[in-house]
This record gives C-alpha cells, sequence and structure tokens, in this order.
C-alpha cells in the first residue's frame, strides 16, 4: 500500500547546490525556522516564514574561521551566533564575522599530539587535509551550547586515554560549565536536541567499528550522560513530546524507538521483513535486501517518516516511507506527483521536507 505526498511547499534555496559546498538544514522549532548553509566560507541563515510557507530575508551570514572540510557548524535558534567546531577549536562568530569565543582542544587528526593556537599552524600540512571532525548542537531555548571534541582542554596534558570529550558551554562567553568522557573515538559526530533544553543526544560514528549513542543531561551543576547499554545506534530523531528517540542499528537493518528516559526498546522494526524488495530488483538476486537510511524523524509520536534510499539507488528510484512505530500498520511507501531527490528531513509539525533540481528546490511536504 502507498500514500501520495500533499505538496505545501516549494521554495527556491537562497545558495543552488551549484554555489554550495554542503546540503541544506532547517534549524529551529515550528514557527521559528530558520534555512541554513554551510558554503566553503561562510554560514548563510536565512528565516523561513509561515502561512503561506516562504523563504524570508537573509538574516545573517557567519565567515567561516576555516574551511568547510575542517568541521561543521551550528546557528542559535534566534540567529544571533553561530559556532564552528574544527579540528583544534570551538569557534563562536557573530554576524558579520566578530568572533565571540574561542575554546581550544586536542587535535583531530588522530596521529596529532599537539595543541594548537590557530588554523594557520597547520593549513598547509598533507597529513591535516582530513581530519575526524565533532560536532556542536544548541539548546532549544538556545541558552546552551553542547559540543563533541576531541580531548584534552587545557591546560590539561595531553593524556593518552583522552579521546573525545562531552561539553556543555555558555554562549554568552564560552565558559565550560560541565565535561565528560564521550567514552568514544569518533570520526564524526551530530548532536540531536530535545523539546528540554537540559538535555541532548549525540549520535557518533567511529566508522565500521561501531556508532554509540550518549544521552546528556545537564541539571545546572553536573552533567551526566547515559549510554543506552552501549548498543550501537545512530539517533536521527525526538519526537514532539520529547518521549521517545528513533534509532537506527549501525548496519542499517533495523528501526529502534527507545524510551527517552530509561532507553528501553519500545518498538523494533526490521527492514528485509517489513519493506518489500524494490520493484526493479532481479528475480534471482539474493542479496538485494533493503536496509534503513541514516535520516527520517518523527511526524508525531508514533509516525515517522524514513527511507530505503540508499539499497534503492542500484536498482532504480529511491523510496521513503511513512512507518507507524506502534505496530498498528505496515510501512507505506511515499509517492510524490513531482520528481524529488535524497533523504527525507522531518520538521517536528506533521511535515517533511525533501530537494529537488540539483538542491536549488526545497520542498515541503504533509500527509493527505
Amino acid at each position: 500500500m502507498s500514500l501520495q505526498a500533499r505538496l505545501v511547499a516549494a521554495l527556491a534555496v537562497p545558495f543552488p547546490a551549484a554555489r554550495a559546498d554542503d546540503a541544506l538544514e532547517v534549524l529551529g522549532s515550528p514557527g521559528r525556522r530558520m534555512l541554513v548553509q554551510r558554503r566553503e566560507d561562510e554560514t548563510a541563515v536565512h528565516a523561513l516564514e509561515d502561512d503561506p510557507l516562504r523563504v524570508g530575508g537573509e538574516t545573517a551570514r557567519f565567515p567561516a574561521p576555516w574551511p568547510r572540510r575542517f568541521g561543521t557548524s551550528t546557528v542559535a535558534p534566534d540567529g544571533s551566533l553561530a559556532v564552528f567546531t574544527g579540528t583544534h577549536a570551538l569557534r563562536a562568530v557573530e554576524p558579520g564575522g566578530a568572533v565571540r569565543w574561542e575554546v581550544r582542544h586536542g587535535c583531530w587528526y588522530g596521529a596529532c599530539r599537539e595543541m594548537h593556537r590557530s588554523f594557520d599552524e597547520y593549513a598547509g600540512e598533507r597529513n591535516h587535509r582530513y581530519p575526524e571532525r565533532g560536532s556542536a548542537g544548541f539548546s532549544a531555548d538556545g541558552q546552551l551550547v553542547w559540543a563533541h571534541v576531541r580531548g584534552p582542554l587545557p591546560p590539561g596534558p595531553l593524556d593518552g586515554d583522552t579521546l573525545d570529550e562531552w561539553l556543555v558551554l555558555d554562549p554568552r562567553d564560552g565558559t565550560v560549565l560541565a565535561r565528560a568522557d564521550a567514552r568514544a573515538a569518533a570520526a564524526g559526530s551530530v548532536h540531536v536536541p530535545h523539546p528540554d533544553p537540559r538535555q541532548m543526544g549525540l549520535s557518533i560514528g567511529e566508522g565500521q567499528d561501531g556508532s554509540p549513542l550518549r544521552w546528556g543531561r545537564w541539571d545546572g551543576r553536573q552533567l551526566t550522560m547515559d549510554d543506552f547499554g552501549g548498543r550501537d545506534l545512530v539517533l536521527i530523531g525526538v519526537s514532539p513530546s520529547g518521549g521517545r528517540l528513533l534509532t537506527v542499528t549501525h548496519d542499517q537493518d533495523r528501526l529502534a524507538v527507545l524510551d527517552a528516559e530509561g532507553g528501553s526498546v519500545l518498538a523494533e522494526i526490521d527492514a528485509e521483513s517489513a519493506v518489500a524488495r524494490h520493484p526493479d530488483t532481479e528475480p534471482d538476486n539474493d542479496e538485494a535486501e533493503p536496509y534503513w537510511d541514516y535520516g527520517g524523524g518523527f511526524l508525531d509520536e508514533t509516525d515517522v517518516v524514513t527511507s530505503t534510499v540508499e539499497s534503492d539507488e542500484e536498482r532504480g528510484e529511491g523510496r521513503h516511507w511513512l512507518t507507524d512505530t506502534s505496530g498498528a500498520r505496515a510501512p507505506r511507501r511515499i509517492t510524490y506527483p513531482v520528481p524529488v531527490g535524497g533523504l527525507p528531513t522531518a520538521l517536528g509539525d506533521g511535515t517533511w521536507c525533501t530537494t529537488a533540481d540539483d538542491g536549488a528546490t526545497l520542498q515541503v511536504w504533509s500527509r493527505p
């Protein structure tokens, strides 16, 4: 069974893919969303206005302190500050380029044990060209910055036992309010915010070695961290209430919905048994089983938008799915009246977005 998505809006992207160097992001909560693009030399932010949904005026541009391959960036919910993660430091930048603060940390190039003072120290070195990286995320209210960095922070010794650290910082001045050993050796990571600004999810990728999930809680004095039993799970979404977490196993065979408070498994959906093989699969191909992508999210407390694009792409058009995690209904394939590209991204209010025209158009969809 399938359902056809309803097009809510098709928005022209301010910097199409030919000019931008990274995928689009839609950040913020309904009613105050932003369209964010990290380009080679800046992060650009545009307001998304409602009724009708459209791209508003440019909110801000934040000059990047280093090229895009050396780190990621995130933006405060009100668009007033960008935090760039880099190989050797976190840097908070105001619109126009003023540096509000910087926090240095260990080098993300695995064989380097130096505490760099500036990007220029390693900018031209071949062995630093493609380092591992961390990430940062603002709390839902913008009052905290959570950051995953390569430890240790100065003035601590470069202890060989110290790898990744998870920090909670004050965005006003960069004060480190709390820190914890992330107990990981990351190749990359993504922060997934919770509606409660005192909570944050951290999805860590260790390449083929695993995908540890960390859940942080900040009580104003102490950071506590849960690893949900050490399972290798990729966190891709938090339900609107904050009570459920949507995850995909490291080998991409199962979706799992976890209780956010204790980590118990509320539902599991196996791709091989729940999703039909791609219709263009050769009849005698025994290895063409579908698997879940690391993308999607909650449309409401039980329905999620998911996809099997990566496993489909060798056989034809990638497929998106409306998946009921309560178990009442099997996943239904989502069809579209016009071409779409990439993975779906849930927007937190029952809608989701895709891209088209090689990244020049952002499409927003709802259920019929």
